[in-house]
């Protein structure tokens, strides 16, 4: 059998391969023989040591591997970047400067594992995560960052030996499979620290240090915590781009202004971390610290990478905010953000997954909004009215819509130009929000 078309592709991974972001913990395999043979397959493209950079953690990881991407772009090279899940399009897992991989080379690379596919029984993750690393090492990248599904020690992207070890934070998520203390978590995010590579911490929290500090020690591997390197502080926005000031705690003593197209008051962590990566790079002797360049960077992010998803404004007249925060730790940040903008309305679509206990994420989102709950087009979404229910007896009336089209378009009609309509919960029903709009935009 041969794969000739993008369809035949999508069809024969959606039906053929257990798929997590879809089915939830039933396509979940938690060890990494799979990849490990789908690499031998094809050569094993993975062992460029010299050129990934790896990325775990439980939020922030998205944003932080496209400004690593964009940064090294910005010097002049060559980037592969995986991540996952995507949006709308399969191919944004696996980019190059930030251009998708092609139809052809996507159904080529698929090609070339398709008479092994039985005998391994892969998970869709894990097939996808050999055709990343298949593709930059036939595209000749000079570096690829690369972004782990949920874990780190067991994820099928733990097979490569990185020149840089990033975890960005610890929170509560996945607990079925990750552990259900901060401990236990971080613990399986630990576990990309490998043999004398340096490693940065995004978060230095009391629960988890003692569990990063031991585990590079056992590994002989230099760990840099981001707050003792950087610190970023929120600014504001002025209408296009926000503003954060950066001040070195090394002995640069650099101090300075930036701007950025990523928004959110929540992106100081990850600029914190960002700029933390460069400063590791530099004294790795692997790319040298920039300045300009940092700026460069944050100022076009969105441009360099094809990034998306994460505070997205797409209207102003109402304004309408895409956001793919999905636990508690995203949702926070989230309600924090808000009560720094003005607004008249608030209005927020929003829906989650069946298999996500979202009691306590209820607790926090704010009571003075009206709600529109919905269900993404996955057969692992949560029901819009068991969501609905769940939130009233929580103590927030809404709406229920089965679709998330329909919920954009109710809140678009009783919006006023001065309102915001937020759509949250999952990177799913960000997904199908951008997809609705693509077809119907609005006026």
């Amino acid at each position: 059998m041969k794969i000739k078309t993008m369809q035949e592709a999508e069809n024969y991974l959606y039906n053929s391969l257990p798929v997590f972001h879809r089915q939830g913990p039933a396509a979940y395999k938690a060890d990494i023989g799979n990849i490990s043979t789908l690499m031998q397959h094809v050569g094993n493209p993975h062992m460029d040591r010299d050129k990934f950079i790896h990325i775990a953690g439980t939020n922030g990881k998205g944003s932080t591997a496209h400004l690593t991407t964009a940064y090294l772009q910005e010097n002049g090279y060559k980037v592969g970047v995986y991540t996952s899940p995507h949006y709308t399009d399969i191919r944004e897992r696996i980019k190059i400067n930030g251009v998708l991989i092609s139809e052809e080379d996507f159904v080529a690379c698929l090609n070339r594992f398709l008479d092994i596919i039985e005998e391994v029984q892969p998970s869709f993750f894990e097939i996808i995560c050999a055709m990343a690393f298949l593709y930059f090492k036939e595209q000749n990248v000079d570096y690829a960052v690369i972004e782990t599904g949920m874990g780190g020690r067991l994820d099928s992207t733990n097979i490569i030996t990185p020149i840089l070890s990033v975890i960005t934070n610890i929170s509560f998520d996945h607990q079925q499979f990750l552990g259900n203390t901060l401990k236990k978590i971080a613990g399986e995010k630990a576990g990309i620290i490998k043999d004398s590579v340096p490693c940065i911490i995004g978060e230095k929290v009391d629960e988890t240090y003692d569990v990063f500090i031991e585990k590079a020690l056992s590994m002989k591997s230099t760990i840099y915590f981001s707050e003792d390197v950087w610190q970023c502080n929120y600014i504001g926005f002025d209408g296009e781009l926000t503003k954060f000031q950066i001040n070195s705690k090394d002995a640069r003593q650099t101090s300075t202004m930036i701007k950025t197209n990523l928004h959110g008051r929540y992106q100081t962590k990850n600029i914190e971390l960002f700029l933390t990566i460069a400063y590791v790079l530099d004294r790795l002797s692997i790319v040298e610290f920039n300045l300009n360049l940092i700026k460069s960077t944050l100022l076009d992010i969105t441009k360099l990478t094809n990034f998306i998803g994460r505070w997205q404004t797409i209207s102003e007249k109402p304004k309408i905010i895409l956001e793919s925060a999905h636990n508690i730790a995203g949702i926070t940040e989230v309600t924090e953000q808000l009560k720094l903008m003005e607004f008249d309305q608030l209005f927020i679509i929003y829906g989650t997954v069946a298999d996500k206990d979202i009691s306590e994420i209820l607790k926090i989102l704010p009571l003075d909004a009206h709600y529109m709950w919905t269900k993404a087009n996955i057969p692992r979404a949560m029901d819009e009215n068991i969501l609905k229910n769940t939130a009233f007896a929580s103590g927030i009336p809404g709406e229920s819509f089965s679709k998330v089209g329909n919920a954009i378009e109710n809140a678009v009609k009783l919006a006023s130009d001065k309102d915001l309509i937020l759509i949250v919960g999952s990177i799913f029903i960000v997904g199908d929000a951008l997809q609705y709009l693509k077809n119907n935009p609005l006026s």
